[in-house]
């Protein structure tokens, strides 16, 4: 049996995100979508519902606060922009905590230890080879989740509490994002961090020297405190 998720986000962009993780899974199935709580606990009344994707500041009633005021809440897993929520999150029996931008690999580790707590072989997951290394991410930029394919990244560049992600043919992208949660978000890829301010992509490395790095035209400097790191993986 499939298991039922009610995804609650005031934002449709990550919305949109979830269920087409979900969709890749051939044991999930959707039973609603909510852009607050007020009308999940409509959606609860009348379909069963076996775990809670949930977002923490949405209108009316924050995620953690709706989860309080359910009797019997099914499993949840929260997704959410806000690190700070964490330790309530978990304080809360939640079977995880996503933070956005999710990377699939991210999301289907949360579903396997779902399924862990639930008694489930992950077997049933149709998707667990072919996505491993997923093939885009999402970042936030404006009022938008953008997908960016991670084949197309050169380099990051690190502005404050935002990154300018360099790509391909000499577009790039501004998202709010710092470049150490984007770190971890690619920690799958192969990036590397070569300065406080820089990651780039390791396979378009073109050269090195002492200082710098070279990719598509650029020269990327090496900090010093990453220099030992870089220069060991590099030469390896």
């Amino acid at each position: 049996m499939k298991l039922r998720c009610l995804l609650i986000d005031d934002e449709p962009p990550a919305l949109k995100v979830l269920s087409n993780y979900i969709g890749t899974i051939n044991g999930l199935e959707i039973a609603g979508q909510c852009k607050n709580a007020l009308e999940a606990l409509d959606v609860l009344r009348h379909k069963p519902v076996d775990v809670i994707f949930l977002d923490i500041k949405m209108p009316h009633i924050i995620g953690t606060d709706f989860l309080k005021s359910l009797s019997q809440p099914p499993k949840v897993i929260f997704v959410t922009a806000y690190r700070e929520f964490a330790v309530d999150g978990f304080e809360l029996d939640a079977v995880d905590y996503l933070v956005k931008p999710v990377s699939f690999e991210r999301f289907l580790k949360a579903i396997t230890k779902l399924n862990r707590l639930m008694g489930r072989d992950t077997d049933f997951i149709a998707e667990h080879e072919a996505p491993k290394t997923a093939s885009f991410i999402y970042l936030k930029v404006d009022r938008d989740m953008k997908k960016i394919f991670v084949n197309d990244i050169v380099y990051i560049e690190s502005w404050k509490d935002y990154v300018k992600v360099f790509l391909n043919g000499g577009k790039n992208v501004l998202a709010k994002q710092s470049i150490s949660a984007l770190e971890n978000l690619l920690s799958d890829h192969k990036f590397l961090r070569v300065h406080r301010s820089y990651m780039v992509s390791f396979e378009k490395i073109s050269g090195y020297n002492g200082v710098a790095v070279q990719l598509a035209g650029h020269e990327i400097p090496i900090g010093r405190l990453y220099k030992q790191a870089v220069m060991e993986r590099l030469q390896e």
